[in-house]
């Protein structure tokens, strides 16, 4: 594009954030995060195509003026964890719901994988899927009439200790291994996929599967679900190394950690939650069939709806104050 047609494109815009920001416009903090990520996005392509033009110096002032304001002005609210959680990061994330598609899909197909494995090989579920100890234990408990002792051997607070910080752990390695452009997170996902389907395909061996179902899942639908979450994380900041877009690499790059290591943020509490259910009821396996299921069901409808439902509805209320905005200034045009 020439950049008097690249101008001429986007002119009314740049004039339109520069009064906001000259005039101090009260305006939507989102709204107002939109409109300086694409203003640097511009100055990024006018740094690749108009280097050293006056397009290039305009927009860098603009965008240096817009980071000013935005950012090394601005008074950090004393609720900013919770703003972080109610709105800042579901709006964020809306944007990587394909990598989260993606992660989930390459978990979900090893899943099966796992499974048919571990009933076409009986040896499997001891070589890939569980340690021969795990496998004894569990075998030793379901002749002893308690297939599910193993959530009782430790006190309820060690155990909701221990299981968090090593859920945490296993967070970090999901995310960490998206160094690897991508890949290793998305063949952590493999790994933990193929587990999972070994696991429950042996309790179904056993005879046991709704027993095992009923019971692991109370705290494995979240410990699981933002295990595949921090998966999605690390696929966020590899991506940031392959697509670039409009942005230098190196900017793309910081982009896709800073927004990566969001994403893994967002998970903590759920781990605690995922911890507390493993650690104090998991553990109660006398407890009825319907508030096993209504526990499980709520665990799920919580991260479906945080994850999913949430950040769709942010992006659709932001999407239409934007669009009221404009009608309203175009309004104001044509009457003036």
């Amino acid at each position: 594009m020439r950049e008097a047609a690249f101008v001429k494109q986007n002119k009314d815009k740049w004039l339109e954030f520069e009064n906001i920001l000259t005039n101090k416009t009260q305006i939507d903090p989102d709204l107002l995060s939109d409109l300086y990520i694409e203003v640097t996005d511009h100055l990024s392509y006018a740094k690749t195509f108009y280097a050293n033009s006056n397009t290039e110096r305009y927009l860098n002032q603009l965008a240096s003026k817009a980071h000013n304001t935005i950012y090394k002005t601005k008074k950090e609210p004393k609720n900013r964890l919770i703003s972080f959680f109610k709105t800042e990061f579901p709006t964020m994330f809306y944007q990587h719901h394909r990598e989260l598609l993606i992660t989930f899909l390459v978990f979900a197909l090893f899943v099966f994988v796992g499974a048919y494995s571990t009933a076409s090989e009986d040896d499997f579920v001891r070589s890939f899927g569980l340690s021969d100890a795990y496998v004894n234990a569990t075998l030793n408990n379901i002749e002893k009439g308690d297939p599910m002792a193993v959530y009782k051997q430790q006190g309820e607070f060690h155990m909701f200790l221990g299981i968090t910080l090593n859920n945490i752990k296993v967070a970090l390695f999901a995310f960490g291994y998206g160094i690897l452009l991508g890949v290793g997170s998305l063949y952590f996902m493999m790994q933990n996929g193929i587990m999972l389907g070994s696991f429950q395909y042996f309790f179904f061996q056993q005879g046991l599967l709704w027993e095992s179902a009923r019971t692991i899942w109370i705290h494995g639908t979240i410990e699981i679900s933002v295990i595949i979450i921090a998966g999605c994380a690390g696929l966020v900041m590899g991506n940031g190394m392959l697509f670039t877009g409009t942005l230098p690499r190196l900017e793309a790059f910081k982009r896709g950690v800073i927004n990566g290591l969001k994403i893994l943020m967002s998970t903590i509490p759920f781990f605690i939650i995922a911890g507390f259910l493993e650690g104090f009821v998991t553990r109660h396996t006398e407890m009825p069939d319907w508030l096993a299921i209504l526990i499980i069901t709520g665990s799920l409808a919580l991260i479906i709806f945080y994850y999913v439902i949430y950040p769709i509805q942010l992006h659709r209320k932001s999407k239409l104050q934007l669009e009221q905005k404009n009608s309203v200034e175009l309004h104001l045009t044509q009457t003036n």
